[in-house]
C-alpha cells in the first residue's frame, strides 16, 4: 500500500431497495453504482484492474453521500459469486491434532510419536506432493451477520473458519511465484461441515462425499468485507480465530498452513481455468467441533475474525 492511498474495504449491501455495491470507507458506505457502471461486486472483479483505480481515487476524496454500515444490511461481499474450490487438511497443527486423536498412523505408537510421525508426514507432503482441494457450490454462501440454518436429522454440524482469497483475473497455469497477483482480495468464510455426511458407507470405495456434507444453504457465511489485496501484504501473517458463545475455539495464525494461497491458485490452474469472482478458501486450523465433540444447535452463536479482515457474528437455528 502506497502511503498516501486510503484504505477501503468492498462489499455488498441492502438499504431496503435491493442490493448495491458498497465502498466502506471509515466505516461509512458509499454506493459505487451511483458513481460508476459497476453495479455489483461481481462486475468489479470482472475489470479489477481499472476498477480498483477508480475505487482508490473515490475513497480519498468521495463524490457521494456515505451511510453508516450499521445502517444497512450486509449481505455476501461478492454478489452473483463464481466456484468455491477448498483446500483440505492444510493447517499443519490441526493435522497433527487429527491424527492424534484419532489415532491416524501406525498402530501401536504414542500421542506424542503419532504426532511426530504425522508431522513427518506433512513435510513430505510439503515437499513431494500436492495439496487436496474439493469443490463447493455458490449457493451455499451466505452473509456475515445471517443466521447459519442447521439441518434436522443429524447433530454434527461442524465449524471451519478459513481465509478465503477471492480472485481477480482469469487464471490458467500460473506460476507459484506470480499467483497472487490474480488475487483481488481476501474475505472471512466460515466452511460449515456436516462430519457423518463425508463418508459414504453404502459405496466406501468412492471415499468421500464433499457435495452432500458441505453445501446446504447458509453453510458458508463469507465476509463481511472483501479486503483489497494491496492492504494486505502477507495473507500468511494474519492471526484468525472463532469464537462459540464467546469461548475461543480456534485461535491460530495463516502462517500455520502447508501450502499457502499462492501455492493453491497455481495448483488449481492446473487444472481448471480459475475466474474474477471464484473464491479460494485455504482450510481451517485446530479446534473444529470435532476436536471439542461438540457441535452446533439451536441458539449457537459464532464469532469469526482474522487480522484487518473484520469479524463475522452468526446465530444457529434449526432449519
Amino acid at each position: 500500500m502506497r502511503m498516501d492511498q486510503k484504505r477501503f474495504t468492498l462489499g455488498t449491501f441492502d438499504a431496503g431497495n435491493g442490493p448495491f455495491p458498497g465502498l466502506v470507507v471509515d466505516d461509512d458506505v458509499y454506493d459505487i453504482s451511483a458513481f460508476t457502471a459497476y453495479d455489483s461486486t461481481a462486475a468489479l472483479l470482472e475489470d479489477w484492474d481499472s476498477a480498483f483505480k477508480t475505487l482508490a481515487e473515490a475513497a480519498v476524496s468521495p463524490t457521494t453521500p456515505g451511510t453508516p454500515a450499521s445502517e444497512l444490511r450486509t449481505l455476501p461481499p461478492v454478489t452473483r459469486p463464481g466456484q468455491i474450490y477448498g483446500a483440505g487438511a492444510n493447517y499443519r497443527e490441526h493435522i497433527i491434532q487429527m491424527a492424534v486423536a484419532h489415532k491416524l498412523g501406525t498402530a501401536g505408537l504414542t500421542d506424542e510419536e503419532l504426532a511426530e510421525e504425522a508431522g513427518h508426514d506433512i513435510d513430505e507432503r510439503k515437499a513431494h506432493g500436492e495439496p487436496y482441494v474439493w469443490t463447493g457450490v455458490p449457493s451455499a454462501i451466505s452473509g456475515a451477520y445471517d443466521d447459519i440454518l442447521l439441518p434436522t436429522g443429524w447433530s454434527d454440524h461442524d465449524w471451519e473458519l478459513e481465509l478465503g482469497v477471492v480472485i481477480g483475473r482469469r487464471a490458467h497455469n500460473v506460476t507459484v511465484a506470480g499467483a497472487l497477483d490474480y488475487v483481488a482480495g481476501y474475505t472471512i468464510c466460515n466452511d460449515l461441515t456436516t462430519r457423518s455426511l463425508v463418508p459414504r458407507r453404502d459405496i466406501a470405495m468412492m471415499g468421500t462425499d464433499w457435495m452432500r456434507a458441505k453445501n446446504f444453504p447458509t453453510f458458508y457465511p463469507t465476509g463481511p468485507w472483501l479486503v483489497p489485496a494491496a492492504f494486505v501484504p502477507d495473507p500468511l501473517n494474519l492471526g484468525i480465530r472463532l469464537r462459540l458463545n464467546g469461548d475461543t475455539m480456534q485461535d491460530s495464525t495463516t502462517g500455520d498452513m502447508v501450502f499457502g494461497p499462492a501455492e493453491l491458485i497455481s495448483y488449481i490452474s492446473r487444472f481448471v481455468e480459475l475466474e474474477p469472482g471464484d473464491m479460494v478458501i485455504t482450510g481451517s486450523p485446530p479446534g473444529n467441533g470435532s476436536h471439542w465433540g461438540r457441535y452446533l444447535r439451536q441458539g449457537d452463536v459464532l464469532e469469526c475474525e482474522i487480522d484487518g479482515l473484520g469479524m463475522q457474528r452468526t446465530r444457529c437455528i434449526d432449519a
